[in-house]
């Protein structure tokens, strides 16, 4: 469903020729063991460098999912992502590709431009047992990136034609464009929508996230959504240390988000684990040296703070969902977006041809927080890290 211009083929006027230099060279091979087609540089996204490729595949299998389904599956169709989240955990897989896992992961995208196709090719195998599938579990599927590219409704309309129940987690306002879209997907099989909304200061945001839109505008999304005719839940993650876990700052957010239509929050704290951490502590430094001391003390442990912390906040954040009338709902342990509801995880099991004799389970399964996760999950399934 992408426009004629954006086909692998076409040469756009407006795109300027990679730059060749050593590094290029020493990056180009690892891009052009993925598929590589073309490296552009769009005059529109100052900066930014996309790395067209041809996947191979689409589907990607979690291992580890536990409950009535055992594995996750994901759909990413970029890598890399514009909203330059210093915090992302996701910063680590652009190492995979020879590519920095700092400015490299904000400013150099790659863009699997056959991903739909590849995924309706996959999505007819006899053997797809038509498993609920999540979208935004690595990086954001409605990043700037897709204003140009428009990969997404070729992938809902596939998921869609071929009945698999999916889910979108993102923070991106683009998300607004496919709702109608999303709304005739729904006729046919569960769509489950979650945006990502963890800052409500603006200046902090903005430092924090600098890709992202603004808060203001990720709220809206949520009304249009609900005006829609979904449920969308809020991702309060990650919570910050004295940045963003004060009385003050969870009450607003939760006002905010009750008062946009949403009626589920889901939060935990800030993750980070290597590879994200030198990322955020240089931030830290710029930005709040006067708490490096408290982060190092909080994070000498590891990637996550420890229980006693753990265990404070999420009180804080239970008592300001109490205040504000609001649920929380469990996350799928393999993909770390909300989980599937009973009824799209028992059609899955029938799609697949198991016994739905166990729907109870299901629902059991459904209804309670995971009880593990698998070490390819995002920190916010991780036990006793959601809230």
């Amino acid at each position: 469903m992408r426009w004629s211009g954006q086909s692998v083929g076409a040469q756009q006027a407006d795109a300027l020729p990679e730059l060749v230099d050593t590094a290029a060279l020493a990056r180009r091979s690892a891009l052009e063991r993925s598929g590589l087609v073309r490296t552009v540089r769009p005059p529109e996204f100052a900066g930014m460098t996309f790395h067209e490729v041809l996947a191979k595949s689409a589907l990607n299998r979690v291992p580890g999912g536990g409950g009535s389904l055992p594995f996750g599956h994901t759909v990413n169709p970029y890598r890399g992502c514009t909203h330059a989240c210093v915090y992302c955990f996701a910063r680590p897989t652009h190492a995979y590709l020879d590519l920095d896992t700092g400015e490299g992961f904000d400013r150099e995208i790659v863009v699997k431009v056959n991903v739909a196709e590849v995924l309706a090719r996959e999505l007819r195998r006899p053997s797809w047992g038509r498993d609920p599938v999540a979208l935004g579990t690595n990086t954001d599927p409605y990043q700037r990136a897709e204003g140009r590219y428009g990969l997404m409704p070729g992938i809902i309309t596939a998921l869609t034609e071929s009945g698999t129940p999916f889910s979108i987690l993102t923070k991106g306002t683009l998300l607004r464009r496919d709702l109608p879209l999303l709304a005739r997907a729904r006729e046919h099989v569960p769509v489950e929508l979650s945006m990502s909304i963890a800052v409500y200061d603006d200046a902090l945001q903005q430092s924090l996230e600098p890709g992202t839109p603004s808060t203001d505008a990720r709220l809206a999304t949520i009304t249009a959504a609900v005006s829609a005719g979904f449920a969308p839940s809020v991702l309060l993650m990650p919570v910050l240390p004295d940045l963003t876990d004060t009385r003050a700052h969870l009450d607003t957010a939760f006002a905010r988000i009750r008062a946009a239509g949403a009626r589920s929050v889901m939060a935990s704290a800030l993750h980070l684990k290597p590879g994200v951490r030198e990322w955020f502590f240089a931030w830290l430094e710029r930005e709040h040296p006067a708490l490096v001391p408290r982060y190092r003390e909080l994070y000498a442990g590891g990637a996550h703070p420890p229980a006693g912390y753990r265990s404070w906040l999420a009180e804080r954040v239970r008592d300001a969902r109490r205040r504000h009338a609001l649920c929380s709902r469990p996350l799928d342990p393999a993909t770390g977006t909300v989980a599937a509801p009973a009824p799209l995880r028992t059609r899955a099991l029938a799609a697949r041809g198991a016994p739905t004799a166990g729907a109870s389970s299901a629902e059991a399964a459904a209804a309670s927080p995971p009880r593990a996760a698998p070490r390819a999950s995002p920190p916010a399934a991780a036990p006793g890290m959601l809230f």
